[in-house]
């Protein structure tokens, strides 16, 4: 016999608001949620979808070795520490001189690999940036079936 599982396949909705913020978005299935709404039945949906990266400043060679060795530290140290426990003679004191270590040889291996990976891109990418993933807006979709109450709850007590 085989478990009972959740019907997945998609059913009719109705876009029930529009908002220009997810947090808008977000803070209104809150409320049909707080106040008893089944929102297993609601989807935000962004539309307008744009990437962007905002770039956050020159990348030199010298900052590239350094953010490789910040993470290679503490990658290593991590490594150097979960290593150093199986020293059932003084696990602490073990753990902490090993993760010492792993910190160190993290740090210069990681400061390599960041130097040449810089190196590697041939002056292409200079700059430092955060990607994000952005909408023009954020509809609210009900499932058909029940978009009439939870339009009426969003209507007469709106959260936003």
């Amino acid at each position: 016999m085989t478990p009972p599982t959740e019907d997945t396949t998609q059913r009719p909705s109705v876009v029930i608001a529009s908002y220009p913020r997810y947090a808008d978005a977000e803070r209104a299935v809150d409320f049909l949620s707080d106040n008893g709404f089944p929102v297993r039945h609601t989807a935000i949906v962004g539309r307008g979808l744009e990437w962007v990266e905002q770039v956050t400043g020159r990348l030199t060679a010298l900052t590239a070795a350094g953010r490789g060795a910040a993470s290679g530290a503490v990658a290593g140290a991590l490594l150097g520490w979960l290593l150093g426990l199986f020293n059932w003679m003084a696990p602490v004191i073990s753990g902490l001189l090993v993760a010492l270590y792993g910190a160190v040889i993290g740090a210069v291996i990681g400061a390599i690999v960041g130097w040449l990976s810089h190196l590697g891109t041939g002056g292409r990418r200079d700059f430092s940036s955060v990607p994000n993933l952005r909408a023009e807006s954020y509809d609210l979709l009900v499932e058909a079936e029940v978009s009439d109450d939870a339009a009426r709850a969003l209507r007469d007590h709106s959260p936003i």
